[in-house]
């Protein structure tokens, strides 16, 4: 499965991956964190086409933005545009504490349950993780 990781968890998106790698997920599954710049999306994209993007292609995005405001944001989009078959977007509930390894852990577990149960989770618009 691809994640695009939204511009505002990028730097934090190496301490993410590092706890994937230390518990061996990587090793059984197929993940792959992915910049808006390695796939293709301007920075300044919004939430909406990020959205649509993400649905077109099968990824599942993971953001720490719960803006809800305006027509494109995301809430609004998902409000909009999810269908029963929609991926959900994973957003972490407080960004600020991905620098503590217990909270990242719990971030990369409920990743990991998601993933493993994907076709549970479709159609239910945005997840906040842990």
């Amino acid at each position: 499965m691809n994640f695009p990781i939204d511009y505002n968890l990028t730097g934090d998106a190496v301490l993410f991956w590092g706890t994937l790698s230390a518990e061996g997920w990587l090793d059984l599954l197929s993940i792959r964190f992915l910049t808006f710049q390695e796939i293709g999306l301007p920075m300044d994209s919004s939430d909406r086409v990020v959205w649509q993007f993400t649905q077109t292609h099968q990824m599942i995005l993971i953001t720490a933005n719960r803006n809800m405001k305006g027509n494109d944001s995301l809430e609004q989009t998902i409000r909009e545009e999810n269908t029963p078959t929609s991926l959900p977007i994973l957003t972490v509930s407080n960004p600020d504490r991905l620098d503590e390894s217990s909270y990242r852990q719990k971030c990369v577990t409920r990743l990991i349950e998601i993933l493993l149960d994907l076709e549970n989770y479709r159609g239910v618009g945005r997840i906040f993780i842990p």
